[in-house]
């Protein structure tokens, strides 16, 4: 009967410290994408903001979203709560050992009635639906962020060692930065610092 080798006795414990350590490169890799998302929405939404001649034409195309983006070039209060509000929640997904897959469900029907309500409020301009859209939508947001990154962490874990883990690198970078996009929007919509 042989005796195992030093590598193969310590094999759990490094292999655990490898993941962690490749789990924790994958979610900065996550982060640094949204956040370079972030910093050229600003640096967009500065430059059209500040020059009427290019977003005046743009209204009648899809880059009107890049315009409607133009507050997070101007409101810092509100973009610093968002930054903090959406951290606290992020860390909350990644570290939290309960399940955040059976809330889903109930955070999609939320965003379903948001996107519902909100049309509805596109007819009526009711100051009052407005409101709670806002309301709703930060709660259903702030859900939405502790969710995916829990979500990231597992397709991470599922993928471990495969190629496609670049590829969810990036889609788990655009579901966080939609997410912060939307608490900032509603966020702006409850302090009415829309007007700057």
């Amino acid at each position: 009967m042989s005796t195992p080798n030093s590598w193969q006795v310590s094999a759990a414990p490094s292999s655990t410290a490898y993941f962690d350590e490749s789990l924790r490169q994958h979610m900065l890799r996550v982060y640094n994408y949204m956040g370079g998302g972030l910093v050229l929405t600003g640096i967009v939404a500065l430059f059209v903001a500040s020059t009427p001649a290019i977003y005046q034409p743009i209204f009648g195309t899809p880059l009107r979203w890049v315009v409607i983006f133009a507050p997070l070039a101007f409101i810092a209060r509100t973009f610093f709560v968002t930054a903090a509000m959406f951290g606290a929640t992020s860390l909350y997904g990644y570290t939290t050992r309960r399940d955040l897959s059976k809330f889903g469900s109930f955070l999609f029907m939320g965003l379903i009635g948001l996107v519902i309500a909100s049309l509805v409020n596109l007819l009526i301009g009711s100051s009052g639906l407005q409101f709670l859209v806002s309301v709703v939508g930060v709660l259903v947001f702030t859900g939405l962020t502790a969710y995916d990154t829990q979500n990231i962490k597992e397709q991470f874990a599922e993928d471990f060692g495969s190629e496609t883990n670049s590829k969810l690198a990036v889609w788990g970078a655009l579901s966080l930065y939609l997410n912060f996009i939307n608490i900032f929007q509603m966020l702006l919509n409850l302090t009415g610092d829309r007007e700057g």
